[in-house]
């Protein structure tokens, strides 16, 4: 089946003048499968995804990947693994796993959460994680009451919040995020990497890009804002590396709605080489080079993974 698979995807993907590069994009990788986060694969479904990819595509680190498709170079099947926000287990769980598959990653970090920060949209997940069985009114500032029970209905509950917040300003999800804080006991502090840890990375072939400090929807941003956001999101990660930091994700990722041209323009300003973004697609050498589309892989087991992915490469012709 591999063999077969691999001819099909050689054919989709040639390699050279023809090359195309299929970026993955992942978040999280979990010690176990938690209903609240459907979406994130445990150790066990990653680990089977990593073979799965290594079997089939030639991973690159998205830096060489980028260097080949501008000189018509890139292999035959080619791929990289991204994951975005800065999770600590993108580091812990994800790394060592991506080690034993001999596989390279690029992490991008929003640097405001580092050091036992969290992203508003867990806060929303653990605390209502955390809450007692009843109902959970948010009618007082302009949110539902919704009913609390088993896991299904907690995630329907925090999945309805964090619709209704996610385009919002940063003034308006810090009221529902300290509301929901003041309700419930032990969030944790330790979702996002450390200085520490992320250390440890290029042992594992993880390297690091920028993503924001704070993670907004920079196309609800005035352009100091949004300058401010992209060009300190590098500096902060350069200054924890130690190195320089070219290249950028876009937090949310697609265009018009998360990010627009003028944030194009800032990133180019602001000393990156390259973008990714979150529009679907392959990447070909006719692709802006700061808006290449990324993918997000969600069947689990390797045929449909596979499949999936084929039909993926058909959209793009």
């Amino acid at each position: 089946m591999h063999s077969i698979a691999r001819s099909v995807l050689r054919a989709m993907s040639p390699g050279g003048k023809r090359g195309r590069v299929n970026i993955f994009i992942f978040h999280r990788v979990l010690m176990a499968t938690d209903a609240m986060r459907p979406g994130e694969p445990d150790e066990q479904t990653f680990d089977g995804q990593l073979a799965c990819i290594g079997r089939l595509w030639n991973v690159l680190p998205l830096g060489e990947a980028l260097e080949r498709l501008a000189t018509n170079s890139l292999p035959a099947r080619a791929a990289v693994l991204t994951f975005d926000d800065g999770y600590a287990d993108n580091i812990t769980l994800a790394g060592p796993l991506l080690q034993r598959h001999g596989l390279p990653a690029t992490v991008f970090i929003a640097s405001g959460f580092l050091n036992g920060g969290r992203m508003w949209n867990d806060t929303v997940l653990e605390a209502v994680r955390r809450l007692p069985d009843g109902p959970l009114d948010l009618s007082d500032i302009d949110l539902d009451c919704y009913k609390l029970g088993g896991e299904w209905q907690r995630y329907q509950a925090a999945a309805r919040i964090i619709s209704r917040i996610k385009y919002a300003n940063a003034d308006r999800r810090r009221q529902v995020t300290e509301r929901l804080e003041s309700m419930a006991d032990g969030l944790p502090d330790d979702l996002m990497l450390s200085e520490s840890q992320m250390a440890g990375a290029e042992a594992l072939g993880i390297q690091f890009g920028a993503h924001t400090v704070e993670h907004p929807i920079l196309a609800r941003l005035n352009d100091a804002d949004a300058r401010r956001e992209i060009a300190q999101g590098k500096a902060d990660v350069e200054a924890i590396t130690g190195a320089p930091v070219d290249l950028f994700a876009y937090p949310n990722g697609k265009l018009n709605e998360d990010y627009l041209p003028r944030d194009v323009g800032l990133v180019k300003r602001a000393g990156f080489r390259a973008a990714v973004a979150t529009n679907w697609g392959v990447a070909s050498a006719s692709d802006d080079v700061f808006q290449l589309p990324r993918y997000t892989p969600w069947r689990k087991d390797c045929p449909r993974f596979t499949l999936q992915m084929m039909q993926h490469y058909r959209l793009r012709g």
